[in-house]
């Protein structure tokens, strides 16, 4: 008679990364010098979490608070909210791990308090505002988005937060300022970081146009309640026509540069990381298709849109070639 335990947490078939994208991640991942080896040592170098504080804990004041939303958008054409356990525990976040549960098992080491972010370059008011104060000057939104990440997979969110072009005016950029970099906390105190396999700290960069675009969004919160720490807290961008590695995340630094700054995966693999990371379902990764992709909580795979199917962005790339600038 055969007896079968069902686990107490079961993961769907269509949450688990598919076999070819997970062992291309991992032969990359590899390539830049992470081994087991190395991450068996950082793992035994980490003190557990006390129970407080380990996954399952209770979440502080902080963590919990319910955000007062002023206005709601839904930008996902009605398809369905993904649950947010599946959001926060089914993720991207490598200062926590590799794994897509090492965010929630690894991130409440992240102190969201006191944090500052620095708004500085190519502009004439720089300067530097609390977290708290910036609840304070902008009403908050909640615009429900896609997300696609870059490895087939996909999500519906409602991202807490404000524009981020009406942000960006208050420091004024001068003309010179041409693109808009962005850059992560580095402290390997809070963040294991999993062995050194990118260049810390995280970062990014728009156009100055995509960031000014009205579909660009620095988020707070989601689902109505402060950012978890996994997801980015307390501050991450949202770009949902790009692939989720552009939406930042734990932001300190904002930057207007006259040149194209640097981001991660694009000085890690440019061949296979473009600096604009548009979903386009007819630029295949090199090593995947990006045509379909799989929704969690889905069974069956789904067509990809062109810009994740927010259209109204194709006007800023007007005139260039997506196959060759991806």
């Amino acid at each position: 008679m055969l007896i079968q335990i069902k686990p107490p947490f079961p993961i769907s078939s269509s949450e688990i990364t598919p076999e070819p994208v997970y062992r291309d991640r991992r032969r990359f991942l590899a390539r830049m010098g992470l081994s087991a080896f190395g991450l068996a040592c950082a793992a035994c170098g980490r003190a557990d979490p006390p129970a407080s504080q380990a996954s399952g804990r209770t979440a502080t004041a902080e963590e919990s608070r319910t955000l007062s939303i002023a206005t709601r958008t839904d930008r996902a054409g009605g398809e369905a909210v993904t649950p947010m356990d599946s959001v926060t525990h089914y993720n991207n976040f490598y200062e926590y791990g590799t794994g897509k549960g090492d965010p929630a098992a690894n991130a409440w080491r992240l102190k969201t308090r006191p944090w500052t972010v620095r708004v500085e370059g190519e502009c004439e008011a720089p300067g530097t505002l609390d977290i708290d104060d910036l609840f304070k000057r902008y009403p908050l939104e909640e615009r429900i988005y896609r997300h696609r990440c870059v490895e087939g997979w996909s999500i519906v969110v409602p991202w807490d937060g404000f524009a981020l072009g009406p942000f960006l005016q208050r420091f004024k950029p001068t003309s010179r300022a041409k693109y808009v970099a962005f850059v992560s906390l580095y402290d390997p105190q809070q963040m294991p970081q999993a062995g050194n396999i990118l260049p810390w700290p995280y970062r990014e960069g728009l156009r100055i146009d995509e960031a000014m675009h009205p579909l660009s969004f620095l988020s707070v919160g989601m689902y109505g309640k402060v950012m978890p720490k996994q997801d980015g807290a307390p501050l991450r961008l949202t770009v949902p026509w790009k692939y989720g590695f552009k939406s930042i995340k734990s932001i300190v630094k904002i930057e207007f540069t006259e040149r194209a700054p640097p981001t991660t995966w694009n000085v890690v693999a440019s061949d296979e990381y473009g600096f604009y990371s548009n979903v386009n379902p007819n630029v295949d990764h090199p090593r995947w298709s990006q045509k379909t992709e799989r929704r969690l909580g889905e069974l069956f795979r789904r067509p990809t849109l062109m810009f994740n199917g927010y259209p109204e962005v194709a006007p800023l790339y007007a005139g260039l070639d997506l196959r060759t600038y991806f």
